[in-house]
């Protein structure tokens, strides 16, 4: 079983209630607009990170982070991209992506908007976890946590935190 964390759109923040509302998952997930490596870095030290590049993120952060990411946890497919898209809207290279690796979750940042949907076509969740920084036109700041136990997927949770301006 483990607990997961899944952000985006941090664009350089990684703030006292990101970090309590992540104090408890195993791992966090990245989908993208990190804002640096040392953000990276100092995510990676607080919990294990899985992470891919987006957008606004330099060369430096590109070449360490892929703009694509294909994993399991424990028995789920997992996929993971910055610009992806949602449910019958998706890039047209995620639906590669998502054609050739299958997922049963697949996770896209971008649009700054929270969106959880199951997709019955390609019979997947998936989970655009919204911004979790102060960038953007978003008005709230969310991320969510859920828990992988086997092939189930449960326990999914969102925060929440008004965006305050740096």
């Amino acid at each position: 079983m483990k607990r997961i964390g899944i952000l985006s759109d941090t664009h350089g923040t990684f703030d006292a209630p990101l970090e309590e509302f992540l104090r408890d998952v195993d791992e966090i997930w990245h989908a993208g607009d990190i804002g640096s490596l040392e953000l990276a870095d100092r995510i990676a030290r607080f919990k294990p990170l899985r992470a891919v590049s987006g957008n606004i993120d330099g060369g430096d952060v590109r070449r360490v982070w892929p703009e694509f990411t294909a994993f399991r946890c424990e028995e789920v497919e997992v996929l993971m991209t910055h610009i992806g898209g949602w449910p019958r809207h998706y890039d047209p290279r995620a639906v590669r992506r998502i054609q050739q690796v299958r997922p049963r979750l697949f996770i896209a940042g971008h649009s700054h908007i929270l969106r959880v949907m199951y997709d019955p076509v390609y019979e997947l969740l998936h989970v655009n976890p919204g911004a979790a920084g102060c960038y953007g036109f978003h008005k709230v700041r969310t991320a969510v946590r859920l828990t992988i136990d086997g092939s189930e997927m449960r326990d999914m949770e969102v925060g929440e935190w008004p965006r305050a301006d740096r």
